[in-house]
């Protein structure tokens, strides 16, 4: 019998089908309409193939262990705690970036994170059932906190009993010392940092209050890293002031030994939002972007340079090998509350940091409680946390049950309520709806009409982790 499938009519004539197991198929009309139609005959390659990917079931199929592990692979963020705990310590900072998503221009609190806030929020965190936690340290910029921050691993590592924990922290760098990297590195802290290109784009996207070159801060940073042998990762914005050189994004990446690049869009929150027409585009405009800088990437790997975009790597892992990563923005339903916490320097707790993010620019929507008075199940629980959950399971929402990439997607209530009001989208094929359709198409485009060489190398982004299992 037919399994649930969702399906797109191609330009060529053609019909993509999909299904919850992150499988997918290309049909011609001719099988498309044998298989809605039940009449696909029985010992032919076509059977074979879509009961292999479980568009094509015998009754018992369904209730079988070995189809119910490929739906857990897929779901397997449902079966565990909150793993990934940020904790701002300030939202104090020394730039001011053109896109800051965690201030707009009403801003005006700033305050430091306390150690007994920070105690009473890694009390909360280490709640979770998870064995396994990451707590990261965000800002503004964190190093201004240094102080608490020690402290605050110094407590975790007392009360953390059986539970691993690895830490992280996201900086700018332009304050960090020999110390404090003898201090970080001692003490196995991942380091991060953004880089969004060479110094024209970098400078022109983070100005810093001192008049001096962000991007010569960052370097500086990272050669204090790199002489203890540390290369810490970067992560990457795209404004408008990085459209037409995708090219010099991914060369600067590799000129700083990095091996990957995450190719992120703008979000509309905090200064981006508010000044979106200076600094934003349109989802096409990202598109074009994304694209040339894709092709460049293959052409690094087809010339033996291992270098991966990390936004298609998420979704490839899921078309490929049928298994998710814990990515929170490409869960369903999201990874709110379920998948992260925001432990604000007042003490707040956030469903997420863009949560607080919103709440920076006053509107509170997403508090779920506060260090002093809740507790983990407390804030599971709440009313707010039950709601985004249920705004972002995309097998419900009008336009997303049936789109035919519903199983490799996701959505943000958050972002969408600080757009339109509402954690419900209220605007069918959105912005980011456009932008994830588009980079799924790229990537299918080059599955299907890509050269062998070229369709191995998206799939050696994945396939060191799991067996394909699609032909």
């Amino acid at each position: 019998m037919i399994n649930h499938f969702n399906f797109r009519h191609e330009k060529d004539g053609t019909f993509l089908i999909t299904n919850d197991y992150g499988c997918y198929d290309f049909l011609t009309k001719e099988e498309f309409c044998s298989f809605v139609q039940d009449n696909v005959a029985r010992d032919t390659p076509l059977h074979k193939r879509l009961h292999q990917k479980l568009f094509l079931v015998d009754t018992m199929d369904v209730y079988a262990s070995e189809t119910a592990s490929r739906l857990r692979g897929m779901k397997n963020y449902l079966f565990q705690g909150t793993d990934l705990h940020i904790f701002v310590v300030t939202n104090q900072c020394n730039l001011q970036c053109i896109y800051c998503q965690a201030q707009d221009h009403r801003a005006k609190a700033r305050g430091m994170m306390e150690i007994e806030t920070g105690r009473k929020a890694i009390d909360i965190a280490l709640q979770s059932p998870n064995h396994h936690l990451t707590f990261e340290f965000q800002g503004g910029e964190p190093l201004l906190n240094f102080p608490v921050i020690q402290q605050m691993i110094a407590y975790a590592e007392q009360k953390k009993g059986k539970k691993q924990i690895d830490y992280t922290i996201v900086s700018n760098f332009s304050l960090l010392t020999e110390e404090m990297a003898d201090y970080l590195l001692a003490h196995h802290v991942a380091i991060c940092t953004s880089l969004d290109g060479p110094e024209e784009v970098h400078t022109k996207n983070r100005i810093s209050l001192n008049g001096k070159s962000s991007y010569q801060a960052m370097l500086r940073g990272r050669n204090i890293l790199k002489k203890r042998g540390c290369s810490p990762s970067a992560i990457q914005t795209t404004t408008r002031y990085s459209l037409g050189r995708a090219k010099e994004i991914v060369q600067e990446y590799l000129k700083e030994g990095q091996h990957s690049i995450f190719l992120r869009p703008l979000t509309p929150l905090g200064f981006a939002k508010s000044d979106w027409q200076k600094i934003g585009y349109t989802a096409e405009e990202f598109l074009q972007f994304y694209r040339e800088a894709l092709r460049e990437i293959i052409q690094l790997n087809l010339k033996g340079i291992p270098f991966v975009e990390q936004h298609a790597r998420f979704f490839l892992k899921k078309m490929l090998t049928g298994t998710a990563d814990n990515y929170m923005e490409l869960r369903s339903p999201c990874g709110a509350a379920f998948g992260q916490l925001a432990y604000y320097y007042d003490g707040s707790i956030y469903t997420c940091d863009e949560a607080r993010m919103v709440a920076e620019a006053g509107n509170p929507a997403f508090r779920l409680g506060d260090v002093f008075t809740s507790s983990y199940r407390s804030l599971l629980s709440s009313r707010v946390c039950k709601a985004t959950a249920e705004a972002s399971v995309l097998e419900t929402l009008p336009g997303c049950c049936d789109c035919v990439y519903q199983p490799y997607c996701g959505v943000c209530p958050v972002v969408q309520y600080a757009l339109h009001g509402n954690i419900f989208a209220q605007e069918p094929n959105g912005y980011r709806c456009r932008i994830y359709k588009g980079i799924l198409d790229c990537l299918f485009a080059v599955l299907r009409h890509g050269t062998d060489a070229e369709q191995q190398v998206l799939k050696s982004w994945v396939e060191d982790e799991h067996e394909n299992h699609q032909e």
